[in-house]
């Protein structure tokens, strides 16, 4: 069977997850009120996702495939553990391999010559033109061996034609129902970008997205490739548009500009004019795929990561409102009844969890992106390789807390959050870093937390558990802030991986704490309900 098909039929049932640290959850969206025809789109937009499975799994590894049909054929306990990690590690255990024979995670996931080693491939694209070097590091292409043995450039639309074709099929078929234009212009480009290889154009379109139906489907983020943080792995993210809340926070993207330019780093490294103000979305998750669903579930994103597209129009954040809600209730409220002393657990509130993850989102933006080395142009993201992700997850979400702040002052936030954001935040952090901190988010999270005890603006209790100073929160995080965009402004990759290497870690009064959250639910394994009562 073919593995595309395996997986269709895998997810179209609801998984009974083995690892008891994820708390099961019915995803679920009211879809009365809207149309027939556009229920037909989701039918399709989900059958077009379920598709991009396949071609993850190819991406985080080679044998991914083979492996997966072998535990459905022998009925492996561990098929639904391997679903919900799209592979054979677990991603909260350091990547520690679970099914028998499995390797080592490979950090390069599936984009390079299996055998090749880093350094090889980096002596290669020195030798390359720079329109070939700069296609070999783009976001979609893979390295493979030609038949003579030498490296070449293959465009995922020859990569994964099969499948692309596949749900490119999908996409223009939901192009023909859909009665709303944006979403028709955006489903036909993205359509046509599948086999084209060039995603400018319906990038372009999905900012310009204005339907209730918010469809994000194509490769986007680069956590897979440990190298070179440089190859996007396919996801997916099916939802309807919350008008209501979507209103309420589109009032956020008109102080952007404001926030860019009173960053806390030296002027020359703040953006004078930061692009179009940037779409805000909150929406409903029907179904995610691919790297949208492995492991801990995403609950925003901010996106695409085209640094063209970024100094042209912003970037739209996108918020899964329904997914912050069970998160929220099944993780973070117990989380704070362990790590936090008695007078802060008073002070976690949805409203401060949820504000954070768009500032998070909206900070992702702010900050610098491009700059000169050795005189030539660069990004930031080629210049901290390895260290960008956890760095740059880091920046977003310190600098989303210095941002919140700065709109209280201000009276954009009501006065009132300010006694809730920093408890919220405290109590957040150990969510992140009980995902791991091989991983970016929770690597970025340990490495904040450590700062701010250092700084004394978190402080161990003598019952071990945590609270806010609030005498010096406000300038440990305008000082933390400082660094990670200095050292993004620069391209410090040596002062990135110091601070990484130093802060990054589990310390004792910490690992306590989660030895004490065993108990409690690391995140959800969403079932998605609604999505499988979809006409298919």
């Amino acid at each position: 069977m073919k593995t595309m098909t395996l997986l269709v039929l895998l997810f179209a049932s609801a998984p009974v997850f083995a690892d008891a640290r994820f708390a099961p959850v019915d995803i679920t969206v009211e879809l009365k009120g809207l149309p027939a025809s556009e229920v037909k789109v989701l039918g399709k937009l989900v059958r077009a996702a379920r598709i991009l499975d396949a071609v993850f799994l190819r991406q985080v590894w080679s044998g991914n495939e083979v492996m997966l049909q072998r535990l459905v054929e022998t009925h492996s306990p561990l098929l639904d553990d391997f679903l919900l990690n799209k592979g054979p590690w677990n991603r909260l255990d350091k990547n520690a391999p679970f099914v028998p024979g499995a390797p080592p995670k490979p950090e390069p996931g599936n984009f390079y010559p299996p055998g090749a080693t880093k350094a090889q491939v980096e002596a290669w694209m020195k030798t390359l033109s720079p329109a070939d070097k700069e296609r070999a590091a783009g976001f979609f292409t893979t390295i493979r061996r030609g038949t003579d043995g030498k490296f070449a450039i293959v465009p995922y639309a020859l990569e994964y034609q099969p499948e692309l074709a596949d749900a490119a099929t999908l996409l223009s078929e939901a192009a023909a129902l859909t009665t709303q234009p944006t979403l028709k212009t955006f489903l036909a480009r993205r359509a046509a970008a599948f086999a084209s290889n060039d995603y400018y154009e319906s990038d372009l379109a999905w900012m310009a997205l204005d339907a209730s139906v918010e469809p994000t489907i194509g490769p986007y983020e680069v956590y897979e490739d440990e190298w070179f943080n440089a190859k996007a792995a396919f996801e997916a993210f099916i939802g309807l548009r919350d008008d209501v809340e979507t209103k309420k926070l589109q009032r956020f993207s008109a102080e952007l500009q404001g926030l860019e330019n009173a960053l806390p780093v030296e002027p020359a490294l703040r953006n004078p004019k930061i692009g179009a103000l940037a779409p805000i979305r909150v929406i409903n998750e029907i179904y995610c795929s691919g790297d949208a669903s492995h492991g801990v579930q995403t609950a925003a994103f901010n996106l695409p990561n085209d640094e063209r597209i970024e100094k042209e129009k912003g970037t739209k954040r996108v918020m899964l409102k329904n997914v912050q809600e069970a998160k929220f209730e099944k993780v973070l409220v117990p989380i704070a009844q362990v790590v936090l002393d008695a007078d802060a657990r008073k002070n976690v509130a949805f409203d401060a969890f949820f504000t954070h993850i768009l500032m998070h989102e909206l900070m992702h933006g702010l900050g610098p992106h491009t700059l000169t080395s050795d005189g030539k142009p660069t990004t930031v993201r080629a210049s901290l390789e390895d260290a960008y992700s956890a760095i740059e997850e880091a920046k977003a979400d310190i600098s989303g807390l210095w941002a919140m702040q700065k709109l209280v002052d201000k009276g954009v936030i009501p006065k009132a959050m300010e006694k809730t954001l920093y408890t919220t935040f405290l109590a957040s952090a150990f969510r992140s870093i009980r995902f791991g901190v091989s991983e970016a988010h929770g690597k970025g999270q340990a490495m904040q937390l450590n700062y701010l005890v250092d700084a004394g603006a978190f402080v161990v209790q003598k019952d071990g558990t945590f609270a806010v100073d609030a005498a010096k929160v406000k300038a440990g995080v305008t000082a933390l802030t400082t660094e990670l965009l200095t050292i993004e402004g620069h391209g410090d990759r040596a002062r990135a991986k110091a601070l990484l290497a130093k802060l990054a870690v589990i310390r004792p009064p910490v690992q306590v704490l989660l030895d004490r959250l065993k108990s409690v639910p690391v995140d959800i394994a969403p079932r998605f309900t609604t999505a499988a009562t979809l006409p298919q």
